[in-house]
């Protein structure tokens, strides 16, 4: 099961990703993880990336394909991932069809986890991030065992700066004007499956497992 998950920021990607590595032993890809990984080990890709980074730019779509291209190569992935986080254009979309079907596979299933502005505002507005791991908590709706530390490594929490209304709302906007034509191409696949993710996260989750057992 080849799955992608696509929503906005604040819909829960990360959160369903992992537990859906979990129950379908599959697993969880990140862009970010794999990003974060290459600059740790310092591999070549690595290097590149931490140069721009440095340089306070974006790191370009090549080369995260390429750091996907190798990712693709390793052997836990035979029977299939959870992608979380890419592809996040139309141009994504493409290479990482190019990518899966020059190592001789394809996406089975697309999910979009479709929340209202105010969910996303709300969830992200208490979100609680792991300054070692990166696991996500919220003040609320799933707060740790114990306050201001993960559960997982026990490391301090803390809020990123940029989860505020404003900004998130301009994120959003960002967000829609970048996500049309890609919900547009998945669509015409027939793989494009759209969830309310407003309910709460054991119902989606429920409801991506049902889709994936029926393809």
């Amino acid at each position: 099961m080849y799955l992608v998950l696509l929503g906005p920021p604040g819909a829960g990607k990360g959160t369903q990703a992992k537990k859906l590595a979990v129950t379908l032993n599959l697993p969880h890809i990140s862009t970010g993880d794999i990003l974060r990984q290459n600059v740790k080990d310092g591999t070549d890709l690595g290097k590149q990336a931490k140069g721009i980074m440095d340089k306070g730019l974006l790191v370009p779509d090549d080369l995260v394909a390429k750091m996907l291209d190798e990712r693709f190569n390793n052997p836990d992935i035979s029977n299939g991932f959870i992608l979380d986080g890419y592809p996040r254009t139309l141009a994504q979309a493409k290479t990482l069809d190019q990518i899966l079907s020059n190592k001789g596979k394809k996406l089975d299933l697309v999910v979009y986890l479709n929340s209202s502005d105010q969910t996303i505002i709300n969830r992200l507005g208490g979100r609680l991030v792991c300054s070692k791991c990166g696991s996500n908590f919220h003040v609320t709706n799933m707060p740790p065992k114990v306050k201001g530390l993960c559960d997982n490594c026990q490391a301090a929490l803390y809020q990123r700066s940029d989860d505020n209304e404003t900004t998130v709302r301009k994120r959003l906007e960002v967000y829609k004007k970048e996500v049309a034509s890609l919900i547009e191409y998945y669509a015409k696949t027939g793989k494009l499956h759209s969830l309310n993710a407003d309910l709460g996260a054991e119902v989606v989750l429920s409801q991506i497992i049902d889709l994936a057992g029926g393809k």
